[in-house]
Order: C-alpha cells, then structure tokens, then sequence
C-alpha cells in the first residue's frame, strides 16, 4: 500500500476558508487546494501560475500528510467543503487525501476539463465537468470525457460547468448539454480580462463581464433554455483575479 507521505502532489496554493466563487456549490465556505499543471493552455485561463511549467519553481511537491495538515490547519479541524482545482488536479494524485478526508467528516469538489480520468473520481462529493468551449483554443476530446464521467461511477454529484464568452461558445453550451441532458447545466460568463500570472492586482473589466452576463441571460431566455443556470465568477466580482481568496 502507497504511503501517505511517498505521494506527492504538486500544489500551486492552499488558501481559505473563503466562499466557492462559483457553480454548483457558490457561496460555500470552502478551503480550496489549488494544483500545479494542466494538459490544457486555454487561452482565457485565469491561473497560468498553476498551469505554465514556467512556474514550477512556485510549486510544492507535498506529501498527501502535508496537504492534509494544512487542510485541518485553515479550518480548525472543522470538517468544510474542500475544492481541488488547478490546473488540472486529476492530474495529481489526490486519491489518498479524499479518502482521509472523508474519514474525518470532510467534503471533496473537483473541476476538470474531463480530459485525464481517475478511478478516485467516484470518491468524490461533487464532481464539475467543464469542457473548454471554442474561445479557450483547445479541442474537446468527448471519448475521454465519456470515460471520466464512466469513472466516477454515477456516485458524486456530477455538474457540467460552460464557460461562454460568445455565440459559439453558446452553441458548444447546447451542443454539451444536449449530449449530455441527464447533467445539470451552469454557464459562467467568460472573465474578460484575466491578468498576467504574475500580476493578481490587475484590473478587470466588470462592466464587460456584467454586459456579458446580461447577454448571457437575454439568450437562454429566449432560447426557453430553462434548464440552464447562468452564474458569475462571484470571487471575481468581489476581489477581482487576486489569489488566494
């Protein structure tokens, strides 16, 4: 059996408790631990510091006790919602930390584009699909999809999360959602100006983001997408990119 402390896992920050900024579980106070790497380069992405290789110095190889530690340290002991985001985190190996979490009484989220599958994805509480819509550059590879949504077994709540930033993005929405209508369905405006990895301090356009988000409301209006949710980056709207929080 794999020790807890040979594992490791690259982590970019562990920050909280602050409330999840958005999806399925807003408003909910959650530690987040945050992870290093991606397979994608979206070309909107929001947290380069935990995507670009260029930035691996800034990361932590942890052991799963380490990041438990510092899970339990942020949040009193008190069992919360923990998000594992990145990046990509199944990516990582995070099997062990969800197992020993739940031991005590904590919860698991974790967002991924739904291109790397794990068998642990079935541990999970709440698992957030989010395929890359035409905006991000990248290409959507649906057989790996299909396989992490085989994967986590129909155990976790599984939510599909789209952001949209334009007409095509909206239609890859639909197109997502159609295939996959047993999903509920979150549109997330697109962050229009995400900053340099660098540079948490700078400005975003919110009245380009609440112009979209009016839009984004008028469409599935009119369209009688009833079944769609449309919801803010919340995080963003109250604290701009800055990280950790």
């Amino acid at each position: 059996m794999t020790s807890e402390r040979s594992v490791e896992i690259r982590v970019s920050e562990i920050f909280g408790p602050t409330i999840q900024g958005e999806g399925v579980l807003i408003g909910l106070p959650t530690v987040f631990v945050r992870t290093g790497g991606c397979d994608y380069r979206c070309s909107w992405c929001d947290s380069m510091h935990a995507v670009d290789s260029r930035y691996r110095d800034e990361w932590q190889a942890m052991s799963t006790e380490d990041v438990w530690r510092e899970v339990t340290r942020l949040s009193d002991g008190k069992p919360l919602m923990v998000s594992l985001s990145g990046g990509n985190p199944a990516i990582q190996p995070l099997g062990g930390l969800i197992d020993r979490g739940h031991r005590h009484g904590y919860r698991f989220a974790l967002e991924t584009q739904g291109s790397v599958a794990r068998d642990w994805f079935a541990d999970l509480d709440v698992l957030v699909l989010s395929p890359k819509p035409p905006s991000s550059s990248m290409e959507t590879d649906w057989q790996a999809f299909d396989v992490c949504l085989r994967m986590s077994g129909g155990r976790p709540q599984t939510v599909l999360k789209i952001v949209v930033f334009d007409e095509a993005d909206y239609a890859y929405a639909k197109a997502a959602a159609a295939r996959y209508p047993q999903l509920p369905v979150y549109l997330q405006p697109g962050n229009h100006t995400p900053p340099p990895a660098d540079d948490d301090n700078a400005a975003i356009d919110i009245d380009g983001i609440m112009e979209r988000t009016l839009w984004l409301v008028a469409k599935v209006t009119e369209d009688r997408w009833f079944e769609a949710r449309v919801l803010p980056q919340l995080h963003v709207l109250l604290w701009g990119n800055k990280r950790g929080v």
